[in-house]
């Protein structure tokens, strides 16, 4: 991009990336997101997947950061040695986007981070990646943010039908 192009400030950035999450959770509602029994993230494959009682929905996965809610602080994923690299593309992308356009303190490991800070940190990463899909994952002592692709369902009977999203 050249330099007479203008570049969207954060709160613009912040702004689209809350309404991306709106409309991402609206529109995968259609499959049953937020509703699974149950939820599991598998590194080696890098997909997510959700189970539920007739069927289960898979995608491949990113994972952007880590909110723990007792140390008050946000773990970007490409600074988590729990979190193999290949999970942290996204993540990776957004600190280089960061430090490409100046914003050093979204390029920083570790942040101190209420639940709204790292809502926020989510949405602009989110907005950065363009991702088609976002999960909050909840976990016992932190909440994993998970972006993913295509999804898909697969039926009781092994039928599969995949669900995806185009973003403009």
């Amino acid at each position: 991009m050249n330099s007479t192009t203008p570049q969207p400030d954060l709160a613009t950035l912040l702004l689209q990336g809350e309404q991306m999450i709106g409309q991402l959770a609206e529109a995968h509602t259609a499959w049953g997101l937020g509703t699974a029994d149950r939820w599991g993230l598998d590194q080696r494959t890098g997909l997510i997947t959700w189970t539920f009682p007739d069927r289960t929905a898979s995608a491949p996965a990113q994972i952007l950061g880590t909110w723990s809610p007792n140390a008050a602080s946000w773990l970007w994923a490409w600074a988590n040695r729990s979190i193999l690299p290949e999970l942290s593309r996204d993540a990776a992308s957004v600190r280089d986007w960061a430090e490409a356009h100046g914003h050093a303190a979204l390029a920083e490991p570790e942040v101190e981070a209420d639940e709204e800070r790292a809502a926020t940190l989510a949405a602009l990463a989110l907005r950065v990646t363009r991702a088609t899909g976002f999960y909050r994952a909840p976990g016992a002592t932190s909440t994993t943010f998970i972006t993913f692709g295509p999804v898909t369902l697969t039926a009781r009977d092994g039928s599969t039908s995949t669900f995806t999203i185009e973003i403009d």
